[in-house]
Parts: C-alpha cells; structure tokens; sequence
C-alpha cells in the first residue's frame, strides 16, 4: 500500500500545532490559578512589608465605610507605615461617614505622623476628614471649605394634587416620619429638623476651631458655607501650605523625621494592581472582565442618580460630587 507522504507530513504538523495550543491552554490556566492563590496567600502585600509612606485615597462621596476604617486600623499597626498622607478629593457626603473618617485618623495619627493633601476638591465632610490630619496642604486652586451641614427633602404633594393621589397616614405622635413627600412640612416639624442640623453644625464648628486654633466667632465666620480656593483657605489659616503630595511628603521628613526617599504606597479597600504579581494581574483581569460584562449595565443604569441625592440623614457635602468622581 502507498503511503501519501504530504498528508503523512500535513498529520505531523497538525498534531505538533494541537500538542502546542493544549500545552499553552494548560500554562495560562496554571498562571490564572497560581495567580489567584498567590493573590489570596497575600501576595498583593509583599511591597508593603518595606518601609513606606501609606497613601489613603479619600475620593467621591464619602459614607460611612467600615472597610475603610478596618485599613485604617490596619496602618495603623503596620510597623512597615512610617507616615501617612491622607490624599482628598471629595466633595464631601454624610456627615455620619467623614466623623466616623475623622475618628479612625485621629486615631491612626497618635500612632503615625499624618499629614492632608487636598486634590481638586476637598469640601464639607471632604474638609472635615483633612482637619483629622496634622499637617494640611492644598493646591493654589484647590476648592475646599463650604464648612456646613444640610438636611434636604423632597416633596411632591403638588404633582400628586395634579395627578389626583391622596396620601394618608395614621401617626403615633405628630412629629413621627416627618417630614413627608406628600404634604405639607408643619412649623414643628421644621424646627425639628432646624434644631438637629445646628446640633451638628455646632459641633462641626467646633471641630473647626478646635483643630486649626481659631477662636470661635472666626470658626463660625468662615463656616458660613463659602467655598474658598486654596489660597484663600490659606490665609484664613484653613490650610498650612500650598502644593502637593510631593510638599505634604516634605513636611513628613522635616517636620516629623520620616526617612527620605521612602516610596509612598497606595493602601486601599480595592487591590492594588501595580503590586500584584504578572500572573496574578492576568487572573484578575479574566475575572474582572467577565463580571463587568455582566454588572456594567446595571452600573450605568444606577448612574443614572447622582450620588448626592442617595444619601441617608445629615448631610455635608457641597454640590459638585461629579468633579470629585471624575478626577481621581
């Protein structure tokens, strides 16, 4: 029988093609898994086991996260974190979250040198989370103050007469669930509201006074809700220099004895992809990119609401949370 020696050749050379894919399939799927073990071992950590400047991003509308405020707790008990530089660009968001900011990095400074570094934005609750720092710097046009607390509702009572809606309710008390969507808000009810926002204006005020030694009066002066670019802030002694993070990391060596040259190292909620081994880079990205096929259209379809109008209770934000959100 004669054999056919091109087909003979063309089956070698399929078979070493086929031997070729399966051997390259099974290394990406060993790189995907070593990957994601390494990343789940801890891997993600190894360049912060050095000796480093720690690098918070506060960004966007601030609430109260307790992921946030466990890292918090875990720089502060890194032996690796020399300093730390609390990098703002915010807007603000509820009250409730830049205290609870507040508290975790007063906290953190007792035990690190912490110094503020206000970005394009850092107002209301964004201002509040720099006051915890020892040190605040902002650029010349950084926008920063509005110094203030707010407590905003809607109310739709016409467009349901409009409509022709009636809404009713039966209270235990007059002031329960008030103030309503659906009619009009009783003098009581607003000096209900009226006492709780001054309640925590005051105390915001204080916090004011207190961190950045102004007497009172001047505090609630300039707590009038005015924004201020950085310089202005400067003057009004609401900040100690101008600059960046280079000049807030200054101020770290000379002021406090930080060793220079240290790198200065992003810790955050999300992993850090630039500390992440090349396997475990691809791994994350598989996932990554089959769970944003997924969740993305939902995302745009949240989008669709402005941050600002979600938040829950007091609030201290002023309104340009986009500015904040797309400068990171």
């Amino acid at each position: 029988m004669s054999v056919d020696v091109d087909a003979l050749v063309d089956r070698r050379r399929l078979r070493r093609k086929l031997t070729f894919w399966r051997v390259a399939t099974f290394a990406i799927v060993a790189i995907a898994l070593i990957g994601g073990l390494l990343y789940v071992s801890g891997a993600s950590e190894l360049s912060k086991r050095k000796a480093h400047v720690a690098r918070i991003p506060i960004e966007g509308v601030i609430l109260e996260d307790r992921k946030t405020l466990k890292m918090i707790e875990k720089i502060a008990k890194s032996n690796a974190v020399k300093g730390v530089v609390v990098s703002i660009n915010s807007p603000g968001g509820s009250t409730t979250g830049g205290e609870a900011l507040y508290e975790a990095l007063r906290a953190l400074a007792e035990k690190k040198p912490v110094v503020a570094e206000i970005r394009t934005v850092g107002t209301s609750a964004g201002y509040m989370v720099a006051l915890a720092a020892d040190h605040i710097v902002a650029r010349y046009n950084t926008i920063t103050g509005s110094i203030g607390v707010l407590f905003q509702f809607g109310n739709i009572r016409k467009l349901m007469e409009t409509v022709g809606v009636e809404m009713d309710a039966v209270k235990s008390a007059p002031l329960k669930a008030e103030p309503d969507f659906y009619s009009e808000t009783s003098p009581e009810a607003r000096a209900m509201l009226e006492t709780l926002v001054k309640g925590s204006y005051d105390w915001f005020v204080g916090l004011v006074a207190e961190r950045r030694a102004l007497d009172l009066p001047k505090a609630r002066q300039l707590a009038d809700g005015r924004i201020l670019s950085g310089h202005d802030a400067l003057s009004e002694k609401l900040v100690d220099a101008i600059g960046g993070e280079k000049t807030a990391v200054q101020w770290l060596e000379t002021e406090k004895g930080v060793k220079a040259d240290l790198p200065v190292l992003t810790w955050t909620t999300k992993e850090n992809l630039e500390e992440l081994p090349f396997s475990a880079r691809l791994s994350r990205e598989f996932g990554k990119g089959v769970g944003s096929a997924l969740l993305d259209p939902i995302n745009e379809a949240k989008g669709l609401i402005p941050r600002g109008l979600t938040l829950d209770g007091l609030v201290s934000v002023w309104q340009a949370s986009d500015a904040a959100d797309k400068n990171h």
